[in-house]
Order: structure tokens, then sequence, then C-alpha cells
């Protein structure tokens, strides 16, 4: 069973840049594809990024397209989000879950992820 750490999120203004990490308790982290989720007060939760096992292959949310980064480096067992060019609608909690999955597939469905950490709170404001 891998346990998620969330880390780095934080209060900004619209434009600012944010890097969050997801920490792995499991040397394992490469058989997991791993996503990153956002949930904003009174709204589903929602796929924000997503990556395959090895990397290679990544899935935007069209609403962060051009502005956010996924990536991870299974070596270090963690997972980074970068987002940057922050708007007030970025404001959310924001998940790191991970799922068992095959080389080459990356999963957008919530219900795919069975692991999940306890969030961090990102805040757009001016």
């Amino acid at each position: 069973q891998v346990q998620l750490v969330e880390s780095g999120g934080g209060l900004v203004r619209p434009g600012d840049s944010l890097r969050l990490s997801c920490a792995a308790s499991e040397r394992t982290f490469s058989n997991y594809i791993v996503g990153w989720f956002r949930q904003a007060p009174g709204k589903e939760r929602e796929i924000v990024a997503t990556i395959s096992r090895p990397g290679t292959i990544t899935h935007y949310a069209d609403s962060v397209k051009g502005r956010f980064s996924i990536s991870r480096d299974n070596a270090q067992n963690t997972a980074w989000l970068q987002m940057n060019n922050l708007k007030p609608e970025d404001t959310a909690a924001y998940y790191c879950a991970a799922a068992t999955g095959v080389t080459g597939h990356v999963y957008t469905d919530v219900q795919r992820y069975t692991y999940w950490g306890q969030g961090t709170q990102v805040t757009v404001s001016s």
C-alpha cells in the first residue's frame, strides 16, 4: 500500500507560480500511474493532470494546458505539478493520487485511483 504526501500549496497572486510535490512511501512508485486532482468548495473532484508509469505520457485538463506541467522521478519516489500563470479559478484543494496500471497508459477517471494524499490548498487571490 502506497502512502502519498503532498506539499507546496499556498496563497499566491494571479500570474504567480507554485510547484506541488507528491512524495510516495514505496520504492515501487514506478508501478503506479500518478494523477493530480483538485476540488473546489461545492464542486466535484476533477482531474488536473496525469502521467504514465515511466513518465513518457502525460494528459492535462483543457483548463490547465500550457500552464501546468506534471513530472515524476521514480528514483526519488516523487511526482510534481508545476503550476504557472495561476488564475483565481485554480483555487482548490489539490490531491495527488496513484493507480495501479500498465505501462503506456494514463487515467483521467477519479474512480481508477486507489491511493490518495491528504491534499494541499492552493489559493489564488489578489
